[in-house]
């Protein structure tokens, strides 16, 4: 592997994930296909600076959609769930420390 920024493609961010960044202190994030668990603990370690307590995976498959006539499929992805150290965040959307 050579950077641990390949591994991890982009955060996921909708209202399930966001009740689980409050609730249980848990980041999704899509990674990329073939990332272990351990890949995906040293990379949000090394990128975000926080202690990772436990990761899940989980493959999602892809979704046949209809636009009129024409059928397709969504991309599959991997998914990660990332369960931070308690009082440790990752600030995903860039904002300020409030002071």
């Amino acid at each position: 592997m050579d950077n641990y920024k390949d591994i991890i493609i982009r955060p996921i961010i909708t209202e399930k994930t966001m009740r689980y960044m409050d609730e249980d202190n848990k980041v999704t994030f899509e990674v990329r296909k073939g990332a272990n668990k351990t890949l995906v603990k040293q990379a949000v370690e090394s990128i975000f600076g926080v202690d990772v307590v436990a990761v899940n995976v989980v493959n999602v498959k892809p979704k046949t959609k209809r636009m009129g006539k024409y059928v397709g499929k969504t991309k599959a992805v991997r998914k990660a769930y990332v369960k931070i150290a308690e009082g440790q965040d990752i600030n995903l959307f860039g904002e300020e420390e409030a002071k």
